[in-house]
């Protein structure tokens, strides 16, 4: 009876497609989130009969054979790429990224991460960086008498003084970009790491390359759609009741089985 097996890898895959939508639905408002989407491939078969056996003494051969499938497995959970919208909020330090790429921090184990979150803050030092405290690369430190920062398309971050006209140039910040973006490694807190599935990361200024340009004062939404996760997630349940019933209609015939006399 492969019934059952088959009917419990179908409802380990239900579940996790319910765990990925739960987490997205969760992230509805986090900044710069894309959505995940869980992909499924089927088991290997049991080849009763294979296509193209020879099934008879004058050599003629099944068209399709006989074939049973064993289940179900979880092949990938993949991100859905997509720009979300442009919230303003006025801050200063405030960027959503218009387009593709990615700003470039370092972490605390010296590793390099990437977000697209842009709720950038300054340290007690000037310095600046994320919401979690890494620091931004390029490292750009804003001074204490600083009035006020504009930060242009381009990633030019340009400080305004009191006591002088022209403002200062601070320095440049910089996006970068991967072959297979799906390939970025989550790290969690909105940070992505390289992977030798991504590809090496290509940086250049804002704008250029095929790199999206910087919005001050914008933060990028998350790109959940609600109606679309609330949908896969009355499929997932329909398919887990399913699944359920067949391993119901299983232990029935096994029942009655037991019970002939």
């Amino acid at each position: 009876m492969k019934a059952l097996h088959i009917a419990a890898t179908g409802m380990a895959a239900q579940q996790m497609k319910v765990d990925v939508v739960s987490n997205n639905l969760a992230n509805m408002s986090t900044t710069g989130y894309n959505p995940r989407r869980a992909d499924f491939a089927d088991l290997h078969y049991q080849q009763m009969a294979r296509p193209g056996s020879v099934s008879a003494a004058d050599g003629s051969m099944l068209p399709t054979g006989v074939q049973i499938g064993l289940g179900v497995r979880p092949a990938a959970v993949s991100v859905i790429l997509g720009q979300g919208s442009l919230d303003l909020t006025g801050g200063d330090l405030d960027v959503a990224i218009d387009g593709n790429g990615y700003l470039e921090v370092t972490m605390p184990s010296g590793q390099t991460g990437y977000t697209r979150d842009g709720a950038l803050k300054r340290s007690a030092d000037g310095l600046v960086v994320t919401s979690d405290g890494f620091a931004v690369v390029p490292g750009i430190t804003i001074p204490a008498d600083a009035r006020g920062l504009t930060i242009s398309p381009a990633g030019e971050v340009w400080a305004d003084f009191a006591d002088r006209i022209e403002p200062e140039l601070l320095g440049q910040l910089t996006l970068s970009t991967f072959s297979n973006e799906k390939g970025l490694e989550a790290m969690g807190s909105n940070l992505f790491l390289e992977s030798p599935a991504s590809g090496p990361a290509f940086s250049a200024a804002p704008g250029q390359d095929g790199l999206g340009t910087l919005r001050q004062g914008y933060l990028e939404s998350s790109s959940v759609d609600a109606v679309r996760e609330v949908t896969e997630l009355i499929k997932a349940q329909r398919g887990y009741e399913l699944n359920a019933k067949v391993i119901t209609a299983a232990d029935q015939m096994l029942a009655a089985t037991t019970q002939v006399r």
